[in-house]
């Protein structure tokens, strides 16, 4: 009895998440706004520096995610959503996902364009981050681009490659007075922020909700102008949660 009841509610549980990706996919469906949808990055520094830096793989799309969606023109997916299609389609969590499958799980997300990704680092604490654009439509590379600097402006790094993508795939443009307030607060949160967040994401993601709050609050703690972080933590913890 008890086997049949857990499969009963997994069953119930499958069917529930795709009740909610469908809901997803008719509202993404009515938005006609462009869209685009960023996948997980991949790791390119060597030595302790991969293991050091490889929340980032998290971390980067998700503060890549922020900085696109200050151009209200444009629609950017939600990460949460992009990992439920990923996971019900049983594609896992990174390694398997190429340009043609990306692109079938654009046309699920409503996205024209899917955004894969990538960082490597030197020793002398350079960081260099590319991006390429897949066209959902033909599952073929439309764009492809680059920021590079030193590692402690990793912030303001994505903020530039958040630019960049939206010129050169010809998106509605970002209004000047919102970029130029976006590149000033990117300039105050330094690499230990982003490394902090991209901790607090990547614990989230693997069901450590209480380790997540931790990386939150010590980011928030450490540099309280860091809006991504107390967002973040705002949903982890919402009014009334206990510290």
């Amino acid at each position: 009895m008890t086997g049949f009841i857990g499969r009963r509610s997994a069953r119930w549980g499958m069917a529930a998440a795709g009740i909610a990706l469908a809901a997803v996919s008719a509202r993404a469906q009515a938005d006609t706004r462009p869209t685009l949808a960023v996948m997980t990055f991949s790791n390119g520094a060597v030595g302790t520096a991969h293991t050091d830096l490889d929340a980032l793989t998290i971390g980067v799309p998700m503060l890549l995610i922020d900085a696109l969606a200050d151009n209200t023109k444009i629609r950017v997916v939600e990460r949460e959503n992009l990992q439920a299609v990923i996971k019900e389609q049983n594609l896992g969590t990174s390694g398997r996902v190429d340009p043609a499958t990306a692109a079938h799980l654009g046309k699920i997300l409503g996205a024209g364009h899917m955004i894969f990704g990538g960082f490597v680092t030197d020793p002398n604490g350079k960081i260099r981050i590319t991006a390429r654009s897949v066209n959902v439509e033909t599952s073929l590379v439309e764009y492809n681009t680059d920021v590079e600097g030193k590692q402690n402006d990793l912030m303001t790094l994505i903020t530039q490659l958040a630019d960049k993508l939206n010129a050169g795939l010809k998106l509605p443009p970002l209004a000047a007075n919102v970029k130029e307030t976006s590149l000033q607060q990117a300039k105050k949160i330094p690499l230990q922020a982003t490394l902090l967040y991209s901790r607090a994401i990547a614990a989230k993601e693997s069901g450590k909700s209480d380790e997540a709050v931790q990386y939150l609050q010590k980011a928030i703690k450490e540099f309280p102008d860091f809006g991504q972080a107390q967002e973040a933590l705002k949903k982890l913890q919402p009014a009334g949660g206990t510290e």
